[in-house]
């Protein structure tokens, strides 16, 4: 630019701020200098003008005449990534917006924890899962949260997710939809009980499994390091699970399966010392067959795990409390109580079914307002629709983002993707769920089968070598992309020929 080419020819003999504007000659360049800066705000400011005289904002504004609607959707759980692989993109623009950019199998979550598996393998990308959101320019996945629901106006306010003061400072935007798909799960239940949130780790996350790999394999070798006292290595050493459902039985098996074949051989000085115990209110996996649940019961005790039957009362940063006074000291504490409404879930002003969740009806819809669709863990069926209340179950929440994409592409296809455009629009058949059945490893190259559609009905039923093969077959098809699958496969090889990676990283 001419003034700051004007500029660099100041005099080099001048030897201070006043010496320049004592000169005739510079104070006419210093002048030529604030007048351009004046020009360019003055240019910026009617460019910012002309952005909001446009409609354009801090985020994506309602979609125009000429362009795809947009489906937005809250959540990269089982139901919302089922739902944006199934969406049609030749009609729809996809956004997504959640804390995580991938999809995490939960079935073998637990098995990542002591490295019978790695964390990739149970990662999925959501770009992966629905390529249209990298490649389409209407597409977009969004690292946030969201933090407000305006569905009056068809919009949401969402906040960004950064890790820690030393990133970026979180900042607002807002996104117009179309359509919104509620799909934003749920959280693990504490029941209020007091210690839970600060002494426990949850296993729902990729990040928890970490966290919980890392501190084991801390304890066993802490445990070996010379000053420590008898007792102090025995809470070390006690690995507590808290919840008697298919979870906390997959990892209590998962976790003896680790100490019966990697820690005796690796960790020799303390072998006899590590136990697990599994803390369980009720029966455990109450859901399967009484014959199965008794097979689960015999196999657990006979792989070193001890069931406890009480309640949790308080969770302190060494012991747990339970109903009956006892005490039991834990190094580890891992916390698998079943998930209740999230925070934002309950913050919605919409009519909510008997758990709290978001009240739905027979096609998803959230009735109390328009275009607004809920699925998965965060939703339910309100008390009007005479139905019950479908189990937080990855199979349902998948079933539901199915059926939703294929709702959703023929609304599209009618003309009915518009916002407030399918006020009047005949939606087909609802939304049926038939349960496949359960499944759950309990370790030792045991598992539980029942494919039964209730407790109640009948079906086949089977325990054993078999049915962990049926397991390990059914879940290495299920999971998303050939690339992860390739992932589970070298892992299960690799673990039973060299044993279980220990390493900490």
């Amino acid at each position: 630019m001419l003034w700051i080419k004007n500029l660099v020819r100041i005099s080099p003999t001048t030897s201070s701020v006043g010496n320049v504007f004592r000169n005739t000659e510079s104070y006419t360049l210093s002048s030529r200098f604030c007048t351009a800066l004046q020009r360019e705000q003055q240019v910026s400011e009617t460019v910012q003008a002309k952005d909001v005289a446009d409609g354009r904002y801090d985020g994506l504004a309602p979609t125009r005449e000429g362009e795809k609607p947009r489906v937005l959707v809250l959540g990269s759980g089982w139901a919302g990534c089922r739902l944006m692989k199934g969406i049609d993109t030749s009609v729809y623009d996809v956004v997504c917006v959640s804390p995580r950019n991938h999809m995490v199998f939960t079935p073998l979550l637990a098995s990542t924890c002591v490295g019978t598996l790695e964390f990739r393998s149970v990662a999925e990308p959501i770009s992966r899962i629905q390529p249209a959101i990298s490649r389409e320019p209407g597409s977009y996945y969004f690292l946030a949260n969201c933090s407000k629901l305006d569905a009056d106006n068809h919009e949401v306010h969402c906040e960004t997710v950064t890790e820690g003061s030393s990133t970026l400072k979180p900042w607002k935007f807002k996104i117009a939809y179309d359509k919104l798909v509620l799909a934003c799960g749920a959280e693990a239940s504490t029941f209020g009980i007091n210690g839970v949130l600060e002494n426990a780790i949850f296993l729902r996350e990729v990040h928890h499994a970490q966290e919980i790999r890392r501190k084991l394999l801390l304890n066993l070798m802490l445990s070996e390091v010379p000053g420590i006292s008898e007792g102090e290595k025995k809470r070390l050493l006690h690995c507590v699970v808290v919840g008697g459902g298919p979870t906390g039985v997959e990892f209590s098996g998962e976790l003896s399966d680790f100490i019966m074949k990697d820690v005796r051989q690796r960790y020799a000085h303390v072998k006899d010392d590590i136990r697990v115990t599994l803390i369980e209110a009720r029966d455990i996996l109450s859901s399967f067959d009484d014959r199965l649940r008794h097979y689960a019961i015999k196999q657990l005790n006979k792989s070193g795990v001890k069931l406890v039957r009480g309640i949790v009362k308080e969770v302190k940063p060494q012991k747990l409390i339970l109903d009956d006074g006892t005490e039991v000291p834990y190094g580890l504490l891992v916390w698998s109580t079943g998930v209740g409404p999230s925070s934002f879930v309950r913050s919605l002003g919409f009519p909510k079914d008997p758990g709290g969740r978001i009240g739905i009806d027979e096609w998803m819809r959230v009735p109390s307002v328009q275009d607004v669709f809920a699925i998965g863990d965060c939703s339910g069926y309100l008390e009007s629709t005479g139905k019950s209340t479908l189990p937080a179950l990855a199979q349902v929440a998948e079933r539901e983002g199915k059926y939703l994409a294929n709702l959703l592409n023929v609304m599209g296809k009618a003309g009915g993707g518009r916002a407030m455009s399918a006020k009047e629009m005949e939606l087909g058949e609802p939304f049926v769920y038939k349960h496949l059945g359960s499944m759950a490893t309990i370790g030792r190259y045991k598992a539980l089968v029942d494919l039964r559609e209730s407790k109640e009905g009948k079906g086949i039923s089977m325990a054993g070598f078999l049915s962990w093969f049926i397991w390990r077959s059914a879940y290495l098809t299920r999971v998303v992309s050939w690339r992860n699958r390739f992932y589970v496969a070298i892992n299960w090889l690799t673990t039973f020929v060299f044993g279980r990676d220990i390493s900490r990283i």
